[in-house]
């Protein structure tokens, strides 16, 4: 190997490196190297979920972020006189650093998989699993599945009736854990790793109930495909050696996007939070001249999944101006004060909620975080609302951009309409979609 990167310079064009004014570009692209690989595998999603990976798609997985990191390391390498055309063309280099990186990267992943994988087939470890349903085909794909040459990982600890009968043929398999309206309980007590839906032909009406009530972090949902839809191609199943079962997918952007999006989300918000400093502080001054109470007002709203978090605000109202409990503001509403209006209008009141995303609670966009005493009362009318706490709350969001300001709870019902159509086409263009939008309202002095 030596020898080989003597041939093309690389021996020389050390020393000559070590010995040049270029020595500092050098050392800092060494320390910067391993950082730029790990946020590569990071964007990938390299570790997540490592007992769920596959290896045919980590070899795919390993390739693509190999192939995408390597031409700027090849750059990088030229650039520093490191690399040079000599007798052996640049693709030949370039090929053989390819390759020592992807072997490099990919055995010893190639191995901690296969570990898990035989680890799970040979029932050592696995994923807590209920079954919702308990009729016969509750009953037969659980014997499908236990009946298997190879562990697929699941380990039983009970079922989910849902018919209401006092009868289940499940019952004499494993233990019944209740009905639908323990199912958030069981699955947070019993630590609930998969669900398999099981249920019979008569009870698909009850489908969306099911699905609204498993809305839990890191669950993986399963379902048998009928057999029109394996007939007309449109279920897609996970392998064709163990049970026939399709994954209901609750992750809403591809990892890469989820991580990329959480990355700008850290880096704009950092870059947001140093320019706005001078506006910041404007703005601190003129709250505080013009009425009593604090320059930044925060209470509790619900984020993702439900969790509470306090969001910090520059305040835009008068001192104590729910006193009389929560009260949603209006167009004309009194306790907005001078400065209040202003802010409001060109959102700078929210330039605080940049911390609410570097501390990990909100994102640039999402669906604005509500209060609990009014999220129960959109539920009452829309209980889809519930989607909404899959992801994080954002400063903006499309709802605010295509709807603006709600003044009741029947304008926030139907603002909601737009965050849902946001949450089934997620992704990191339309996010910067919407901050683009956004910024047009704020210049036009529409408010949002």
């Amino acid at each position: 190997m030596y020898l080989y990167f003597t041939e093309i310079g690389y021996g020389g064009g050390i020393f000559n490196l070590l010995t040049s004014s270029k020595s500092q570009v050098f050392y800092t692209g060494l320390a910067i190297m391993p950082v730029f690989w790990v946020f590569l595998y990071f964007l990938w999603g390299f570790y997540r979920d490592v007992l769920r990976r596959s290896r045919l798609k980590e070899l795919g997985s390993a390739f693509s972020v190999s192939l995408t990191g390597m031409p700027i390391v090849f750059i990088f390498l030229i650039s520093q006189g490191i690399l040079t055309d000599n007798s052996i063309s640049f693709l030949n280099s370039f090929v053989v650093l390819f390759s020592i990186h992807f072997m490099t990267f990919y055995i010893p992943r190639l191995i901690l998989i296969s570990n898990n994988i035989s680890a799970i087939q040979k029932g050592k470890t696995g994923f807590n699993t209920i079954i919702i349903g308990s009729d016969k085909k509750a009953v037969d794909i659980y014997k499908e599945i236990n009946e298997q040459f190879r562990s697929t990982g699941n380990k039983f600890i009970g079922f989910i009736n849902i018919n209401g009968n006092n009868h289940f043929p499940l019952a004499t398999h494993m233990k019944h854990l209740g009905g639908l309206d323990n199912l958030p309980e069981v699955i947070s007590e019993n630590k609930v790793d998969e669900v398999v839906l099981a249920i019979e032909s008569t009870e698909h009406g009850k489908i969306e109930k099911i699905i609204n009530k498993l809305d839990h972090p890191g669950l993986v949902i399963k379902a048998i495909p009928a057999l029109h839809d394996i007939l007309t191609g449109r279920a897609r199943i996970n392998t064709i050696i163990e049970t026939p079962l399709i994954e209901v997918s609750q992750r809403i952007m591809p990892a890469w996007q989820r991580n990329l999006k959480y990355t700008l989300d850290i880096v704009f918000s950092i870059i947001a939070l140093i320019i706005l400093l001078p506006v910041s502080a404007f703005i601190a001054i003129w709250i505080r001249m013009s009425s009593e109470g604090p320059i930044i007002y925060s209470h509790e709203r619900v984020g993702k999944n439900g969790k509470p978090f306090r969001i910090y605000k520059f305040r835009t109202m008068v001192k104590n101006a729910e006193q009389n409990g929560p009260e949603l503001s209006s167009k004309n509403d009194p306790r907005i004060t001078r400065p209040g209006r202003f802010l409001r209008r060109t959102k700078l009141d929210e330039i605080p909620n940049f911390i609410n995303v570097l501390k990990g609670d909100m994102s640039l966009v999402g669906p604005r975080p509500e209060r609990r005493y009014y999220i129960d009362q959109i539920m009452k009318q829309a209980p889809h609302y519930r989607h909404l706490l899959k992801i994080k709350p954002g400063i903006t969001s499309w709802g605010q951009v295509k709807y603006g300001y709600a003044e009741n709870v029947e304008q926030m019902v139907q603002r909601l309409r737009y965050d849902i159509i946001y949450l089934e086409n997620m992704s990191v263009f339309v996010d910067f979609q919407i901050l683009i939008l956004t910024l047009v309202v704020i210049f036009r002095r529409n408010g949002v």
